[in-house]
This record gives C-alpha cells, sequence and structure tokens, in this order.
C-alpha cells in the first residue's frame, strides 16, 4: 500500500497525517504553532514529519502551508498569518528529510485537492473553493489539474472587489470579498447590528452579556439557531457576498462544483441557504444553461492533509 504524508501548517496548529491511496487517514501527529517564531515553526513541521515516519514507510511529503507559495512549490513567499517571508521551507525541510521528494502548496490549494479527490467535488473533473474561516481563501481545479497561475498566488478570491471603494483590507486594497463574506465580516455585521437594533438582538446579547463589541462567531451561529434576528441578518450578509461570488466564478470558469469550506460552515442551512438563494438569483438569467452545484466540504480539517499527501503521491 502507498502511504505519503500530508502537513497542514496554519496559525494555530501543524498537523499531520499519514495517508493512504484511497484517501484514508492511517495515522496522525500534531504541534502548535509556535507565535512569531519562524525557525520555531520549521522545526515543529519536522517533529510532525519525524514522529510519523517513525512508525510507516512513506513515500513523499506533501506540506500544505498558509501564504503565497512560489511557483516551484518550495518557498512561502509571504504569509500574513505566519512569521515567514521568503521562507525556503522546502529546502529547510530537506536537511532532516532528505531522501524523500517534498512538495509544498498553499493551503487552500490542498484543502481543495482533498475535496476534489476524496469529498464533495470527486464527482467531476472541475472545482472552485471557497475558505471562509478568519480570511478567505480559494483554489481551482480545472479539468483535473490543480490552477496555479504563472506565479502560483492563482486562486486569491478573498481579494477580488467586492464593493467599489468598500471597507480597507490590510491586503492594503478597499472592498475585497473577505471584508464582507469572512467569518470577522458575520462576527463584524452582528456586532454592528446588535448595537444598532438591540431589541433585534436579545439571543446575541444575552449570550455577549450584554455587550454588543464581545460577541463572538460561535455566538452569531447559537443564537441564529435560536432565531435571534440580528444572528439571522448577520448570516445573510455573508451569505449574498459568498452568493455573488459563486455565481462570478460559475461565469468565469464553468466548473462542476464550488465547495465551501471552512469552520463557518458549521452552521449548516444558516450559512448554505443565503448562498444558494443569492447564487440562483444571480445566475436567473442563464437558469435555463447547466451551472455548478454549491456544496459544503465533506473532510472538515482532514482535508489539508489528505490533499497535501495526495499531490506529493503525484
Amino acid at each position: 500500500m502507498s502511504l505519503t504524508v500530508g502537513i497542514d501548517i496554519g496559525g494555530t496548529k501543524v498537523g499531520g497525517s499519514v495517508v493512504d491511496e484511497d484517501g484514508a487517514i492511517v495515522a496522525s501527529a500534531r504541534r502548535d504553532t509556535p507565535s512569531g517564531d519562524g525557525p520555531g515553526l520549521t522545526r515543529a513541521a519536522i517533529e510532525v514529519i519525524q514522529e510519523l515516519r517513525s512508525n510507516h514507510q512513506v513515500e513523499a511529503i506533501g506540506v500544505g502551508s498558509a501564504g503565497y507559495i512560489s511557483s516551484d512549490r518550495s518557498t512561502v513567499e509571504m504569509s500574513p498569518n505566519l512569521p515567514w517571508n521568503k521562507e525556503p521551507l522546502r529546502d529547510n525541510l530537506r536537511r532532516v528529510v532528505d531522501d524523500l521528494p517534498i512538495v509544498v502548496e498553499n493551503d487552500a490549494n490542498v484543502a481543495l485537492w482533498g475535496e476534489y479527490r476524496f469529498g464533495a467535488a470527486r464527482q467531476g473533473s472541475s472545482a472552485v473553493l471557497f475558505t471562509v474561516g478568519t480570511g478567505i481563501g480559494g483554489g481551482i481545479v480545472l479539468g483535473g489539474e490543480l490552477v496555479r497561475g504563472s506565479h502560483g498566488f492563482a486562486g486569491e478570491m478573498g481579494h477580488s472587489r467586492a464593493v467599489m471603494d468598500g471597507r480597507p483590507c490590510p491586503c492594503g486594497s478597499f472592498g475585497c470579498l473577505e471584508q464582507y463574506a469572512s467569518g470577522n465580516a458575520l462576527t463584524r455585521s452582528a456586532r454592528e447590528g446588535a448595537a444598532a437594533t438591540p431589541h433585534k438582538a436579545p439571543t446575541l446579547l444575552k449570550l455577549a452579556g450584554g455587550d454588543a463589541e464581545a460577541i463572538t462567531g460561535y455566538q452569531v451561529t447559537e443564537a441564529a439557531l435560536e432565531g435571534d434576528e440580528v444572528a439571522l441578518e448577520a448570516f445573510g450578509f455573508i451569505g449574498r457576498y459568498l452568493g455573488m461570488a459563486c455565481a462570478d466564478m460559475v461565469q468565469l470558469l464553468d466548473p462542476d462544483h464550488v465547495i465551501i469550506a471552512g469552520g463557518v460552515i458549521a452552521a449548516g442551512d444558516l450559512l448554505m441557504g443565503p448562498i444558494q438563494e443569492n447564487y440562483e438569483r444571480e445566475l436567473a438569467d442563464r437558469k435555463a444553461l447547466p451551472s455548478a452545484t454549491i456544496l459544503p466540504a465533506e473532510l472538515g480539517t482532514d482535508a489539508g492533509v489528505i490533499g497535501a499527501a495526495d499531490l506529493a503521491r503525484r
């Protein structure tokens, strides 16, 4: 049986798994992400790899990392959420793991690849992924191939323009999609709504101890499940922009599926309902034509390690 290692490096943890050719996880390990310590983060990844290799014979290693990855899949050019800039990650790992092929890829790309090969998008040849978390990431597979672009940076849908001259974004632009459709946007919408119309947010404010600025994303979901009007409006708000973004991707790329991933999809139909509604509204003029299905991701937090391991095998 062919085994490879997939590593998923994020802002809070470094997770890794041994994965077989059918996408099944055989073993897993993890370390906490050291705050502000680039060399320490590399050491954490090495420790996870060594732990997994100690009990399993593997053929290759795939690494998914948050950030912009070079076109040769070796260097983390920039990562807003990790202490790396121009980090030669593949070379640093090879100093310790010099007997195996190593591939470095963007974390959203490996998550999409996992869903495409073994999850929600496995029936079809093309798919687009939106990862909805603190920000918004994305990935594209067309004709069975991961689309990376000339410089390796394709698929950054979170920084496409959603609103002209809109909210400022940490990337330096204004009106980026992630300012209107991310987990942070959900929380901000709920806080603003609760502060402006507290009579419409009784459950939200109760959960937050009466302080609108203390509202969390988990509380928005809990309150929405109980019918809190402001919480429901917050999901409707980000669902509107995500539905529009899904429609844009369908007009541009004509995929089989658009996959919504990330922590926010735990809200289920609270989010998927508004996305679907706005997606269909945006494509109303072409409803006689076939179009992509909008689906929630199936693999959860395992998508990254499964996708990275499968890409390494290839």
